[in-house]
C-alpha cells in the first residue's frame, strides 16, 4: 500500500454505477476501484446517484472519483445508437453536478472512462456514438461489454499527466469503452491519444487537481504506471 500525505486518510467520494432493478434492488461498484483507493491510502466513501450533490457533500470529502460504467443518455452524450447500453438519466444529472462542483471548489478529483466523458458533457461537449462506425477498428477500444483491450496511449510531453506518470507515452493500457469525446468540452485540452485519434486523456485549461483518462487504471495491477493516477489524488488530497 502507498502510504497518504502524512497520517491524513483522505476522504474520497467515488460514484457507483446505476440502480439495477432486477431481483434485489441495489447500486453497485466494481472492487477494482475501491481497491485502488484503499491501495493508494484513500478511504473510499460510495456515492449513489440521486441524492442531491449540493456543495454541502462535496465539501466533507477529500477527493473524488468518478467511474465507469454505462453510456450516457443520448441527451448528455452522443446520438441514440443501437450499441448503447445501461443508460441513466439520473446518474448524468448527479454526475455532472458533482464534476462542475468539484472544479468550482477545486477538489482532486480523478475521473475514469464514464467519467471523462461525463466530464466533457458537463463543459458542452459531445461524444462519438459508436467508435467501430465513426473511426473504424484499426485500434480496438474494448472486445465487448464484458471486457478490456490493450493498446498504447502517447501523451503530450508538457502535460501534467506525463509529469505524473514519468513519461510521454505508455505502451500498454486496458481499454474498455466504444464512446470517446467528438467535440471538446469548453476548458478542457486534450493530453494524451490512441494511434486513431481518439482523445485518451484530457485536463483543465487553469491546472486545477484533475485527471481524466478514457482508459482503466484500476484494472491494472500493483506498481503499473496507471496506479500513479490513484497515488497522485492522495497526494492532492493529503495537502
Amino acid at each position: 500500500m502507498t502510504a497518504a500525505v502524512g497520517t491524513h486518510r483522505p476522504l474520497i467520494g467515488m460514484t457507483t454505477y446505476h440502480r439495477e432493478t432486477e431481483g434485489r434492488a441495489r447500486f453497485t461498484l466494481p472492487a477494482a476501484y475501491v481497491d485502488g483507493v484503499r491501495e493508494a491510502g484513500g478511504l473510499p466513501v460510495l456515492l449513489a446517484p440521486g441524492a442531491p450533490s449540493t456543495p454541502g457533500l462535496l465539501e466533507r470529502l477529500d477527493g473524488l472519483v468518478l467511474t465507469g460504467g454505462g453510456d450516457l443518455d443520448p441527451a448528455h452524450g452522443a446520438p441514440a445508437h443501437p450499441a448503447t447500453y445501461f443508460t441513466c438519466p439520473d446518474r448524468d444529472a448527479f454526475e455532472i453536478e458533482l464534476v462542475v462542483g468539484a472544479i468550482e471548489l477545486r477538489l482532486p478529483t480523478l475521473a475514469i472512462c464514464r467519467g471523462l466523458q461525463i466530464l466533457n458533457a458537463a463543459f458542452g461537449g459531445s461524444l462519438h456514438a459508436h467508435l467501430p462506425e465513426t473511426l473504424g477498428e484499426a485500434v480496438r477500444h474494448r472486445r465487448d461489454q464484458d471486457g478490456a483491450v490493450d493498446h498504447p496511449v502517447a501523451i503530450a510531453d508538457d502535460s501534467g499527466l506525463a509529469r505524473v506518470l514519468g513519461q510521454g507515452s505508455l505502451a500498454s493500457v486496458p481499454s474498455w469503452h466504444h464512446q470517446a469525446i467528438d467535440r471538446l468540452g469548453s476548458g478542457l485540452k486534450p493530453v494524451a491519444w490512441a494511434s486513431d485519434g481518439v482523445v485518451e486523456a484530457v485536463e483543465l485549461a487553469d491546472e486545477r487537481p484533475l485527471l481524466a483518462v478514457q482508459w482503466h487504471p484500476e484494472l491494472e495491477p500493483i506498481g503499473a504506471p496507471g496506479r500513479q493516477l490513484f497515488d497522485h489524488l492522495m497526494v492532492w488530497a493529503g495537502r
